[in-house]
């Protein structure tokens, strides 16, 4: 069992629920994402997704799409994102995902992508455009390496489908909220807890759920039937809105803390 699912593992034990924050690498630098990282996990992030920027991010909202494009006006590549994870890796023990489209990691290929994702001490990959069927050989890789590839579920998905993504991902599944694309919403979707039990009625796989998770009360609403929430627009909305590098990265560490205290036990 990999970092993830100990830690997935350790909360379940003590009647927690997690909370996977989102960052997107170089927004607006990677010294800044890498402070972000650091405070996300210091006020209470159970594990943190890296965004990889990407030219043309089909999943994200407005908020995504500008840190994407603020970071590849920087010129970040793969290269340096896997560097930041490295220096990373050594300051914490949370977690950490690198999150982003296939194009940027089948850019090295799947071996290739594994060995370096495995050396700097990576512990999960999403690749919210690749379905398992496409991914086979890169998500065998990361297996092979103990790096969990995390799968993705949406309302959408089929029984039967839905019982395949929940015996084939790793570390956890990531259920999609909302048949939309990512961004901070006011409401959760009213058949959501329905489509979570749902999961577990064919497996006990964690299940966090994502997109439009943005407030406390969200949080609190979802921890009655998943075992985490991933937050990503409401905080980078922190960051866009800050005076300063400071600044934001304070206003995000509060929104982290708000939002990990309804998870915690009891």
């Amino acid at each position: 069992m990999g970092r993830i699912g100990e830690r997935f593992r350790a909360l379940r034990a003590r009647g927690e629920k997690a909370l996977v924050t989102f960052v997107t690498a170089g927004d607006p630098d990677l010294a800044q994402t890498e402070a972000l990282v650091l405070a996300h996990v210091e006020a209470g992030a159970d594990a943190v997704e890296i965004g990889m920027p990407f030219s043309d991010p089909i999943g994200e909202g407005p908020t995504i799409q500008r840190a994407s494009e603020r970071a590849l006006r920087g010129g970040v590549t793969l290269r340096q994102v896997f560097e930041l994870i490295e220096r990373l890796r050594p300051q914490l023990e949370a977690p950490l995902i690198l999150m982003g489209y296939a194009n940027n990691f089948l850019s090295l290929g799947e071996a290739a992508f594994a060995a370096r994702a495995a050396a700097i001490g990576l512990d999960g990959v999403i690749a919210i455009d690749l379905p398992p069927e496409e991914g086979e050989e890169l998500f065998g890789r990361l297996r092979e390496r103990e790096i969990d590839p995390i799968l993705l579920a949406a309302p959408t998905t089929r029984p039967a489908r839905l019982a395949m993504l929940a015996k084939e991902t790793r570390g956890f599944l990531y259920f999609v909220s909302l048949t939309g694309v990512t961004g901070a919403r006011q409401a959760l979707s009213a058949t959501l807890e329905r489509e979570v039990r749902e999961v577990r009625r064919v497996s006990d796989v964690p299940v966090c759920v994502g997109f439009g998770v943005s407030t406390p009360e969200h949080a609190r609403e979802v921890a009655r039937f998943a075992d985490g929430v991933a937050v990503g627009s409401a905080l980078i909305d922190c960051v866009e809105r800050a005076s300063s590098p400071e600044a934001g990265r304070a206003a995000a560490a509060r929104l982290v803390a708000a939002l990990k205290a309804p998870l915690r036990a009891g």
